[in-house]
C-alpha cells in the first residue's frame, strides 16, 4: 500500500518503508508497489518511481535483498506502457504487473489487440511482465484461460495474477505452463507442462490474487498469492502456504476460513479500511488520497472489532525472517 501524510497527502515516506520490511520479517517473499491497493492512478508519475525506489531501498537496508519488488505498471498505449517499465526498473523493480488497456474498451478488448499489446510491451520491457487479470479494474475484460496460455508463451512474460478469483482458469493456466508450486505431499508428485516455452529464462508463477483463496489457489496448482489482505494478515498469510507444504491439510483449512472471514471485511471495507485496520493494529496507516474517503472513527473500530479473530492468530505467530 501507499502511504500518505494525513494533512497534506505527500507521500510518507517513513511508513512506506515501515511497511514493507515489517511484511518481509513476515515471511513475504516478493512484494507489490503500485497495484490497486497502492493507489497508483492516484499518483505522479515521479510518485510512483519514488515508491519502488524506496520500497527497494527499505528492503536492501533491513537485509531482503533476496526479496524482490514487483510493480504495477500499465499506460493505456503500448509505448507508454514500455516507457513505464524501463522507468520501474531503473527504479529498483525486478517484474512489472500489467493490466490490459481498457479506456477504449469497444476497440481493445479482444484477443487479438490484447495478444499484441501485451506481447509488444514484453518485448519492449527490461523486466519480466507479470499479466494482471482483473476484470473489474479495466471495464470488465476478462481474459480466459486459452488467451492468457497463448500470451504466456512470450518467454518475457512470467506470470499471471488472478484477481477475477476464476480458481478454473488458474487450474488450467498452471497446468498448461508448469507453474512453479511449494512441495507438499498433498500435491501430484510430478506435472509436465503442455505448452512449452523453450526461450523461458524463469519458471511461470499462477498467482491467486485474493487471500480469500490462498489455500484453493494451492489446491489448483497455483505457486503464490498477490493479496491486499496480506498487507493486513501477512503472517497468516504465510501460515496458510506453511501447513499446505508441511501435508496439514485440516490446520491449512481452517486458517483459510480464518483468513476468508478477515479478507471479505477487508474486500467490503476497501482501501479506507484496510488502511485503517493497518492504523488500529501496527500504528499506522492513514487515509487514502481524495476522492477516497475517510472513514469515521467508529467505523474504524467496527473494522477492528470484526477482523479481530483472525488477528489474534496473526498477532500470535511470530515472523519467520
Amino acid at each position: 500500500m501507499t502511504f500518505f501524510d494525513a494533512q497534506t497527502e505527500d507521500l510518507d515516506i517513513a511508513s512506506i518503508r515501515r511497511h514493507a520490511v515489517r511484511l518481509a520479517k513476515a515471511g513475504l517473499v516478493g512484494l507489490v508497489t503500485m497495484g490497486s491497493n497502492g493507489e497508483a492512478v492516484h499518483l505522479t508519475r515521479e510518485e510512483r518511481m519514488t515508491v519502488t525506489r524506496e520500497t527497494r531501498s527499505a528492503l536492501d537496508e533491513a537485509g531482503f535483498k533476496n526479496v524482490p519488488v514487483i510493480a504495477g505498471a500499465s499506460e493505456n498505449s503500448i509505448r507508454g506502457t514500455i516507457d513505464l517499465c524501463k522507468e520501474v526498473a531503473a527504479s529498483g523493480g525486478e517484474y512489472v504487473l500489467i493490466v490490459p488497456p481498457s479506456y477504449y474498451r469497444y476497440a481493445v478488448g479482444n484477443d487479438e489487440t490484447l495478444y499484441e499489446y501485451f506481447t509488444a510491451v514484453a518485448d519492449g520491457s527490461p523486466i519480466p511482465l507479470i499479466l494482471y487479470n482483473y476484470p473489474g479494474a479495466v471495464a470488465g475484460i476478462d481474459m480466459d484461460s486459452d488467451l492468457i496460455i497463448r500470451i504466456s508463451q512470450h518467454p518475457n512474460i512470467v506470470g499471471t495474477k488472478f484477481t477475477c478469483a476464476n480458481t478454473g482458469k488458474l487450474t488450467r493456466v498452471a497446468s498448461a505452463l508448469g507453474a512453479i508450486t511449494p512441495s507438499s505431499p498433498l500435491a501430484p508428485a510430478q506435472r509436465t507442462a503442455t505448452v512449452s516455452k523453450p526461450d523461458a529464462k524463469h519458471p511461470y508463477v499462477a498467482f491467486g490474487g485474493i487471500a480469500d483463496f490462498s489455500l484453493q489457489t494451492l489446491v489448483s496448482g497455483g505457486s503464490a498469492i498477490l493479496a491486499g489482505g496480506a498487507n493486513v494478515l501477512p503472517r497468516l498469510c504465510v501460515r496458510i502456504f506453511t501447513l499446505w507444504s508441511e501435508g496439514r491439510l485440516t490446520e491449512a483449512i481452517e486458517a483459510q476460513q480464518q483468513l476468508s472471514a478477515a479478507d471479505w471485511v477487508l474486500t467490503k471495507a476497501a482501501i479506507p479500511g484496510t488502511k485503517g485496520a493497518i492504523q488500529s493494529y501496527y500504528g499506522y496507516g492513514g487515509f487514502p488520497r481524495r476522492p477516497l474517503g475517510r472513514l469515521s472513527e467508529e467505523q474504524t473500530k467496527t473494522i477492528a472489532n470484526k477482523i479481530k479473530p483472525a488477528m489474534d492468530v496473526e498477532l500470535s505467530l511470530p515472523d519467520v525472517a
